[in-house]
């Protein structure tokens, strides 16, 4: 069984949701949010919002209700209550990244969705061979979160990895099987039997000696992550001097700390 699906926002995330569809036979149409949206959820059986969060609630708003049209959204960190006024309301995330429609819509195929609302939403999980994991209002910030570490941060980090690894003219390409085979050993065994090193192994005078060769505005980062780790594996007595070092520290000025993510 397929559904009427509207998209209201052409961007990666809506169009990503087009192809997707469309590849496995739905009839599905992509509206730009700036065109007439009061009349998006009219004649279709589902109404799916891709729109930038900021502007989700006010979009959603100026969408007139139609009683018979599921009315979702997929954006991660709101639930049902930015859709409020509609009386069926869901919402719908898909735990991929989707830097192009295309990529998106091959990710889309077979991912986890969290799901929250009008089961109807289940049917287009269904249809892209999905997983869907139902999911709390109250829970959806923190989930947010979890997938911003999964994806972003470990961007960002890999992006650490790059700095530091070029520095000694060595290229990002060797050290991305090495993150490969963590990732798959986490799928494997969990994090804590997957964890390797010197903090698992619970060398403190290896991560020291890493502390000193590291540039102070990498440290921050590595301290952190390094302290998770003892964490995880029950060192965290061990390596306790990696934040309580950090606290006293002389760090650069405010506006040369690093910004993003770890």
């Amino acid at each position: 069984m397929s559904l009427r699906v509207r998209v209201l926002g052409p961007g990666r995330a809506g169009q990503s949701f087009a192809i997707a569809l469309r590849n496995v036979g739905w009839i599905v149409e992509v509206q730009d949010r700036l065109t007439h949206p009061a009349d998006s959820a009219a004649d279709t059986d589902v109404l799916l919002i891709c729109v930038p969060d900021p502007v989700l609630a006010e979009v959603a708003q100026q969408v007139r209700p139609v009683d018979s049209t599921v009315v979702a959204h997929c954006a991660g960190a709101y639930g049902t209550e930015v859709l409020i006024h509609h009386a069926r309301r869901a919402a719908l995330h898909p735990l991929v990244s989707m830097p192009s429609p295309e990529i998106g819509a091959q990710r889309l195929n077979g991912a986890w969705f969290s799901r929250s609302g009008d089961p109807a939403v289940n049917e287009i999980i269904e249809a892209l061979g999905g997983t869907g994991v139902e999911l709390a209002d109250a829970d959806r910030v923190r989930y947010h979160a979890a997938a911003a570490m999964a994806s972003n941060h470990l961007v960002a980090l890999l992006g650490q990895v790059e700095r530091v690894a070029q520095e000694v003219g060595v290229p990002l390409e060797a050290f991305l099987d090495l993150a490969r085979g963590g990732v798959e050993s986490v799928a494997k065994i969990g994090p804590a039997a997957a964890l390797t090193g010197p903090v698992a192994r619970g060398d403190v005078a290896m991560v020291r000696r890493h502390l000193g060769e590291l540039p102070v505005e990498e440290q921050v980062a590595y301290r952190a992550l390094a302290e998770r780790a003892a964490a995880l594996v029950g060192r965290g007595d061990e390596f306790g001097f990696l934040l309580d070092e950090l606290r006293g520290q002389s760090l650069p000025g405010e506006t040369d700390v690093p910004t993003e993510p770890f």
